[in-house]
């Protein structure tokens, strides 16, 4: 291997220590954050300077992939998930499996034992080959990346796109809902609607015998009485409601008696 790296330019270690300390700051942001949409804006900080990184390193194919299938649409997905179902935070303190923080703790230490081994491996390793040369070796970093994907990492890729497939599949099992009784139709609902007993159709507008047009103030009734309907139930719970005058009430008694004009 004689295509060795050894020349460093200004610009690319700036590249490199700016975004390495976002990405490291997202992935800690992740793991301390105590919301999971947090957690997951966290990540897509990660994401999007890992892909930096790959188009700083002569590999634009996997940073679009990396911007385009990760951040834009893996990463927004699950953002759009929390949102709409919404995640207590309570409930992530609760053990729902059991021996599953005992699981998480041994393939954590997993993980950081490969990490070390691979850093170790790349540290030691005999001079390192840029991906100027491994692009060149195949003609580009696309062609690079289907060969290994297509031969040396075939069983890995197909296992990976099956547990994706599974795990849809998984999803799609758990969100389904057997439907217990047809859906009720426009007749149905009409028909049920006249049945309950309670009033069919839109309820009157507040202030039908109204000395004014105000929310607060209460319609009153031919009896002299005022209707419960016509102040919204906030109003009245607040104490906002106004009081009539005596006067307006005898004046709307006598007009619906035929007694006053």
């Amino acid at each position: 291997m004689t295509d060795t790296v050894t020349d460093v330019n200004t610009g690319e270690q700036v590249v490199f220590w700016v975004c390495a300390i976002l990405a490291v700051a997202g992935a800690l942001g992740m793991v301390l954050s105590r919301k999971a949409v947090h957690s997951a804006l966290w990540v897509a900080l990660t994401m999007i300077n890992l892909a930096i990184l790959y188009i700083a390193n002569s590999a634009p194919f996997l940073g679009m992939v990396q911007v385009i299938v990760y951040t834009g649409a893996v990463m927004m997905l699950f953002l759009f998930v929390l949102m709409v179902v919404g995640v207590d935070a309570s409930d992530s303190l609760i053990e729902t499996i059991k021996g599953q923080r005992l699981a998480a703790i041994l393939l954590g230490l997993g993980l950081g034992i490969l990490l070390v081994w691979g850093i170790g491996s790349g540290l030691v390793a005999s001079p390192t080959v840029g991906l100027d040369a491994a692009n060149d070796a195949y003609g580009g970093n696309v062609e690079g990346i289907a060969n290994l994907i297509f031969t040396r990492y075939l069983l890995v890729f197909e296992l990976t796109s099956a547990l994706l497939i599974t795990a849809a599949m998984g999803a799609m099992v758990l969100s389904h809902r057997d439907r217990w009784k047809e859906v009720a139709s426009q007749r149905d609902l009409s028909i049920a609607r006249f049945r309950s007993g309670v009033h069919p159709g839109n309820l009157p507008n507040p202030g039908v015998y109204a000395r004014h047009n105000a929310v607060d103030t209460p319609a009153i009734l031919p009896d002299g009485g005022t209707s419960d309907l016509s102040v919204p139930q906030p109003v009245r719970a607040r104490g906002d409601e106004r009081t009539l005058d005596q006067v307006d009430i005898d004046e709307v008694r006598q007009i619906t008696e035929g007694s006053g004009e």
